[in-house]
């Protein structure tokens, strides 16, 4: 991996017709060349091409989340939550002033503010829905009427009570209706499965594995032919942890994933170091790769801008196929907890790094148009 380390240890604890047509490809793909990690690997994917998701043949997609009102406040709030926010630093939200016809589409107006802002479309709008939610609606079916591909995160829930089948009625419900969309969809069910707070409703990775596989009998009984399954544990799983043993088997997944944050307990760490050990797993599944929900801590102040170009190399790894912003505060304990803010709404400087990641050749593969960004 080219992108350079520099880890220091802190001092104190702490789809419109355009779109599916770029997705019509046989379901084995070669990766395109990156900065990344040599020759291109050989990717395959369950995924029927032309109808779900499926990796560019060259490149990688940029997408991001975008809270639903704009910049996220420092709040327990999970993403996608319908709850209004605003910013804690004073910052104009991005949704102050998008134009557009698209701009007035349901939950559209901050994704759009935020394209406005990158001086282009995003390829991949992230939405979350908790596991008890009526979905798609709002957001999501504006998405997916639009040259966009829909990254529906979806909460998860006690895996041994999914397994035993006491949800199956409300799986097959939203199965019903993601497959109604008839667009392509990226399904990322239980992410940071892995993470210790999670354990409680997770269990154990045997239970975690059950069932996926039990939500995934299910959708292929109804037929959902319009999903690529996301596995997303954290990338710091990969080190310290047990991530791979979440891992259902190269027949159960479509997509393999990581939320790549650089962790608060460093003052600073590029995101080749974050990323390193899962890259390192990854390079053994012939797999695409999705790096979701990275962003650059509004702490490290004036070197955020260099975090993201070299963010920029890292990234250009000819196994990445996807990459998604986390243009957010909300993970925050307070206004005052710049580690673990994310938006780069109102950092001027950041905001220009982030747009010269975004309107990299690399970064943009259906060639779309890019503007000036002002």
């Amino acid at each position: 991996m080219k992108g350079r380390s520099r880890t220091a240890r802190a001092r104190l604890p702490i789809v419109g017709t355009g779109l599916l047509a770029t997705a019509a490809m046989v379901a084995t793909v070669a990766a395109g060349c990156g900065g990344g990690a040599g020759a291109a690997p050989k990717i395959t994917t369950t995924a029927r091409a032309g109808v779900a998701p499926v990796p560019p043949k060259e490149g990688a997609y940029f997408g991001a989340w975008v809270p639903p009102d704009g910049e996220g406040k420092p709040s327990t709030t999970k993403p996608g939550s319908a709850s209004p926010s605003e910013s804690p630093s004073g910052s104009p939200s991005v949704s102050a002033k998008p134009t557009g016809k698209e701009a007035d589409k349901p939950g559209m107006a901050p994704v759009v503010g935020f394209e406005q802002e990158l001086g282009r479309q995003l390829d991949i709008v992230q939405t979350y829905r908790s596991w008890t939610s009526e979905f798609p609606a709002g957001l999501e079916e504006s998405v997916t009427e639009s040259n966009r591909y829909l990254l529906l995160t979806w909460g998860g829930a006690d895996t041994k009570k999914i397994v035993q089948g006491e949800y199956d009625e409300l799986v097959q419900r939203r199965a019903r209706a993601v497959k109604a969309l008839g667009k392509p969809v990226f399904l990322r069910w239980s992410r940071d499965m892995d993470k210790a707070a999670n354990k409680k409703r997770v269990h154990s990775p045997d239970d975690f594995v059950a069932a996926w596989k039990h939500l995934r009998t299910i959708f292929k009984q109804e037929r959902v032919d319009n999903v690529a399954w996301v596995w997303c544990p954290t990338a710091r799983g990969f080190g310290g942890g047990d991530a791979p043993a979440y891992y259902p088997g190269d027949d159960q997944v479509d997509w393999i994933c990581a939320d790549a944050q650089p962790g608060t307990d460093y003052e600073y760490r590029d995101l080749s170091e974050a990323v390193k050990m899962f890259l390192q797993w990854a390079r053994d599944r012939e797999k695409p790769i999705m790096i979701a929900e990275f962003g650059v801590p509004k702490s490290y102040g004036e070197r955020r801008a260099e975090w993201l170009r070299e963010a920029s190399k890292t990234l250009q790894d000819p196994q990445v196929k996807a990459v998604v912003y986390f243009n957010s505060d909300e993970q925050a304990a307070n206004a005052r907890d710049k580690r673990r803010a994310y938006s780069v709404t109102g950092d001027k400087h950041t905001v220009s790094a982030l747009r010269e990641l975004a309107t990299t050749p690399y970064f943009n593969p259906r060639n779309l148009p890019v503007t000036s960004g002002d």
